[in-house]
């Protein structure tokens, strides 16, 4: 049984696309698991004020006309922050696309939401480092059970922790903490959630592109021009404040 310090929210959001700086949230499900494993769930439909692509309706059957009266997220926003308030977060494949999406719902509303003071547990991470399979398999595979109505995000939030708890029944290695899980799994040295960047050896380094490896205060101070490059460019906005912090700390120690 997973022995939780604080409590643990399970996110799975469903979108309008799969872009983390353009796409927007159409529907949040979070299961809230506290410390004595009793379960709070909110869920949510939202107005994402953007058409939801074919593909994605097709994929979780939420279409414009069912969410054009819904809430936009700025109007839930602070309730959503509330709700996760000390918790700590995991999802299935959280870490790569849940996670960094809501952060950027999150500053695109102007709403404060620290990041830095959780562990993130990626269910996904786990399953792919263990068995290699889908969620639907993930479910099949560790609960023994079909799962229907996948892509509807509660559904989907909830056998994420079903999954969980049997994988820490099935891997003794994991322990029975976020932090066990944690240390076993590897916990992704990232500055963005984008990971546009990454931190080696203690440093911050480039993830992508010509600069990849290169220490991004190295890279900013021989090119400013790169910062503007990044700052106008198709960046998810959590990637422009990482590196507007890394900048602005860079030009500190010139002066």
């Amino acid at each position: 049984m997973l022995q939780l310090k604080k409590p643990l929210a399970i996110i799975d959001l469903e979108t309008t696309g799969i872009n983390l700086g353009s796409d927007r949230i159409v529907e949040i499900a979070i299961v809230k698991v506290q410390t004595d494993g009793t379960r709070q769930i909110k869920r949510k439909l939202l107005n994402p004020e953007i058409p939801i692509s074919a593909i994605s309706r097709d994929l979780h059957g939420i279409t414009n006309e069912m969410v054009k009266d819904a809430p936009t997220f700025k109007q839930v926003a602070n309730e959503i922050k509330q709700f996760l308030d000390n918790c700590d977060l995991a999802g299935y494949n959280s870490n790569r696309f849940d996670i960094p999406l809501l952060a950027e719902e999150f500053l695109r509303v102007g709403l404060e939401f620290d990041f830095n003071n959780r562990r993130l547990v990626d269910v996904q991470k786990i399953f792919h480092m263990m068995e290699q399979r889908t969620l639907s398999a993930a479910y099949k595979f560790y609960c023994n059970k079909n799962l229907e109505g996948a892509h509807g995000a509660e559904v989907d939030a909830v056998a994420t922790w079903e999954i969980l708890q049997a994988q820490i029944e099935k891997y003794p290695q994991l322990g029975t903490s976020v932090d066990s899980i944690i240390t076993c799994i590897g916990d992704d040295s990232i500055v963005d959630f984008a990971r546009r960047m990454i931190m080696e050896n203690g440093v911050e380094v480039f993830n992508f592109g010509k600069h990849k490896g290169r220490s991004v205060a190295e890279v900013l101070r021989a090119e400013p021009q790169y910062y503007d490059w990044m700052m106008k460019g198709d960046f998810p906005m959590h990637t422009k404040v990482k590196l507007t912090e890394i900048f602005n700390r860079t030009l500190l120690k010139k002066g």
